[in-house]
């Protein structure tokens, strides 16, 4: 019973972000069609379902880099996940089969959605937050991808915006709840601002994931 009130308060909670997702994934879509193909993007959204690996992908390819470079550049974007897999660790319970099925539901959305304070999480709603989240991902990839030559620029429509926005918004509230999480999202930002002038594209974000370990040493 826990369970199912867990599967649908998350389903319920991800709501609000189906568009902000979708709209996300139009932005995806206009950028990747004209470098790798409509289906591709489509087909990459449904295999991948990161969207900051997926733009990191594009990015290099779309600069002339090759594949390899390109799936470099998406794991390493990637590597956010593993802290978060420490994080909801503790709070996974049965087989191993099945809590990996449940791990692999994890997105910044989810993670979002299933914490409840105090570095607990609840897996039935880090399930239950995935399908519309899913779906409007693919869908929004699509009409980006397949509309491509009729939207043009995602800057012309103010799209290029969104995806900032989008993590800006699933952050507000732990901001709001959490001196912990106030701290190390502080800590994040001034790592990512002090490494954007000086690395890579994708290397700020992973290295600000770091920050999360002074959250783990202020919770022991």
């Amino acid at each position: 019973m826990a369970r199912s009130a867990g599967w649908r308060r998350g389903l319920r909670d991800s709501a609000p972000l189906v568009l902000p997702t979708v709209a996300v994934g139009v932005t995806f879509g206009l950028l990747a069609a004209p470098v790798i193909g409509a289906t591709a993007a489509v087909v990459m959204s449904a295999v991948v379902w990161s969207g900051t690996a997926q733009f990191a992908a594009v990015g290099v390819l779309g600069a002339g880099g090759g594949a390899v470079l390109a799936g470099a550049s998406g794991l390493l974007a990637n590597t956010r996940f593993v802290p978060m897999g420490f994080a909801i660790a503790a709070s996974l319970s049965g087989p191993a089969p099945r809590r990996a099925a449940v791990g692999a539901t994890v997105v910044d959305a989810s993670f979002a959605i299933a914490h409840r304070g105090g570095g607990r999480f609840d897996a039935a709603a880090l399930v239950g937050a995935m399908p519309l989240q899913y779906v409007a991902w693919l869908l929004g990839t699509a009409a980006g991808a397949l509309g491509a030559d009729v939207l043009g620029d995602p800057q012309r429509w103010g799209l290029d915006v969104l995806f900032p926005a989008f993590y800006l918004s699933l952050l507000i509230g732990e901001l709001r709840e959490d001196r912990r999480a106030r701290l190390v999202a502080g800590c994040a930002a001034v790592i990512a601002l002090a490494l954007v002038p000086f690395t890579p594209a994708g290397v700020p974000v992973v290295a600000a994931a770091a920050a999360a370990l002074i959250g783990l040493r202020e919770r022991r």
